[in-house]
């Protein structure tokens, strides 16, 4: 069985980006409700015992795969994150990619922004890699993610579906996503690119 995961902050240690009404929202009850009825399916499905989040996002499909994806996709949001001024800087290998894939920080980040606006209805926008290294921006629609169908690894992620952002910005989604940008936590993106694999959350939801 999976569990809520602790964040790594308090919820009201993202301020200004979200407040604690926004948190209790998205993560007490959205991201709760995913693992809660995941956990109903694998009472029920023998096949999904021992399977890792990560497995069971990549092998399953209908329902078990919308709320073990979602799982997972909420779960890599909130440590994506940061209290302002503790994320830390990318690491050299990683800027010197930015630079190389996107021109600048500056380009990434707009471009992020932009593609994170554009993605139509609920969603996500994921910084990715690919198996040679090459970073680019994914954007996926409901519960999808990237590394199903041996797609890139995923670096970052903003949620874009409305829940996420609502109490705080109400539409003004662009707004919501340049905020998300000042609470980036450059130490995970880091470490997810020097991995080269997939980020295992398996262990803190269980």
């Amino acid at each position: 069985m999976f569990k809520l995961p602790n964040l790594p902050y308090a919820k009201t240690g993202i301020a200004p980006l979200f407040n604690e009404e926004q948190m209790t929202y998205h993560y007490d009850k959205h991201h709760k409700a995913y693992i809660d009825n995941l956990n109903k399916f694998m009472e029920t499905d023998a096949s999904l015992k021992g399977k890792s989040l990560e497995e069971i996002t990549l092998t399953s499909t209908g329902g078990i795969f919308n709320n073990a994806a979602q799982a997972w996709n909420h779960t890599f949001f909130w440590f994506g994150m940061s209290p302002a001024g503790q994320g830390g800087q990318p690491s050299a290998e990683l800027s010197a990619a930015i630079t190389r894939d996107f021109g600048s920080m500056d380009e990434l980040k707009a471009k992020f922004v932009d593609g994170g606006v554009k993605t139509f209805g609920s969603g996500w926008i994921w910084l990715c890699m690919d198996a040679a290294g090459k970073l680019s921006l994914v954007s996926t629609s409901n519960a999808a993610v990237p590394f199903t169908n041996n797609g890139p690894t995923p670096l970052l992620v903003a949620d874009v579906w409305e829940h996420a952002y609502y109490v705080d910005y109400r539409n003004l989604r662009a707004k919501y996503l340049e905020t998300f940008w000042a609470q980036v936590n450059w130490n995970f993106v880091s470490e997810n690119f020097a991995s080269k694999k997939v980020r295992d959350l398996t262990k803190s939801m269980t």
